[in-house]
């Protein structure tokens, strides 16, 4: 038989064993806590790099919260635009059935310009991981840049004009002219508010800011696209508007656009004047995108303001051409040209 002394001890044994099972447990449950709390979630890798020296903001997460306008918000937005293509379209086609077709480039262009903007306000559709540098400049830079060039050149105000009443067409040019229209219009005005807003966006606190709040991130989208629409339509829209400067200064103010945009992403890709909580891949990659990007979108206004200019001739050009117009018609018909003396 076993002993009373020898029982206590197994059982002593067995209590000994199944705490030691217990702590064990205890321990790998705190060492996968703090390993999960080390790793970054999905699409905020923000690891440092050594070479570059980027780490993310002090006191920023490695699982920052990441906002894309906020659901409802961003399907009203995307809903606006399909709305305004649909419109665009029907008043397209009824010029065409009162034989006064429009232009089916301009049509493409504008429902092409809707599509894209439409598509960069979900992340889904960016080939990036959510909440990357590079989707965010890419969605900027098509909402900003890209899209408005296609809608701007649709000439949407000029196709509305055509198809309500003179009356309507007259008061909304007038609107169109006004004093506000002219100043929000001035080139400067429209540069500052299209190249600042980038600035500000990556070069202060509003990036981070835009990352936690839905709505902040709704409303860069929406200046992004509303200031990048009126800088078009003040370099090279056809639409009427104020009285534009000639269309040399129009290349000047584009120039500085260029220059301003090059700047920027020359520094996003050095990391200068920045403190975004974002890897230097990361940061790299959106630089050479808004780079490349941004002078796509602006070497197409670029060709749309230079194609449709007219130089005006100077008083003594213009009488030149018209002495030599009619010497042409009087040696074709054997008539003096007017004025001539005759021998």
């Amino acid at each position: 038989m076993t002993s009373a002394s020898d029982t206590a001890d197994e059982l002593q044994g067995t209590h000994h064993a199944h705490a030691a099972q217990e702590t064990s447990a205890g321990d790998m449950t705190r060492a996968v806590a703090q390993a999960g709390a080390l790793v970054p979630s999905r699409g905020h890798e923000h690891a440092v790099d050594p070479s570059h020296g980027h780490a993310p903001a002090v006191g920023h997460s490695y699982a920052v919260g990441h906002a894309h306008g906020g659901g409802v918000a961003v399907w009203a937005f995307a809903g606006l635009l399909g709305v305004a293509a649909v419109v665009y379209l029907v008043l397209a086609l009824r010029q065409r059935r009162r034989r006064r077709p429009w232009s089916a480039r301009r049509t493409t262009g504008f429902l092409a310009g809707s599509a894209l903007c439409g598509a960069a306000l979900f992340p889904e559709v960016v080939p990036f991981p959510e909440g990357d540098f590079r989707e965010h400049m890419l969605q900027h830079l098509v909402i900003g840049m890209i899209a408005p060039v296609l809608l701007v050149l649709a000439a949407p105000m000029t196709l509305l004009m055509r198809s309500i009443s003179v009356r309507s067409a007259r008061r909304l040019t007038s609107v169109l002219r006004s004093r506000v229209c002219h100043g929000i219009a001035h080139p400067v005005v429209a540069l500052t508010l299209n190249v600042g807003g980038m600035g500000a966006l990556y070069f202060s606190p509003l990036y981070e800011v835009m990352l936690e709040s839905p709505a902040v991130h709704l409303l860069v989208h929406v200046h992004f696209l509303a200031a990048g629409c009126l800088f078009a339509w003040v370099i090279a829209g056809p639409d009427p508007g104020p009285r534009r400067p000639s269309v040399p200064a129009r290349l000047v103010v584009l120039g500085v656009a260029i220059t301003v945009h090059a700047t920027l992403s020359q520094l996003l890709y050095a990391g200068l004047f920045v403190s975004l909580p974002v890897s230097s891949q990361e940061l790299r990659g959106g630089a050479e995108l808004m780079y490349y990007g941004g002078d796509i979108a602006e070497l197409l206004l670029a060709f749309a303001l230079v194609s449709a200019w007219k130089p005006r001739r100077s008083a003594a050009a213009t009488r030149a051409a018209a002495t030599r117009a009619a010497a042409t018609r009087a040696a074709a018909t054997g008539t003096p040209p007017a004025g001539a003396t005759p021998a």
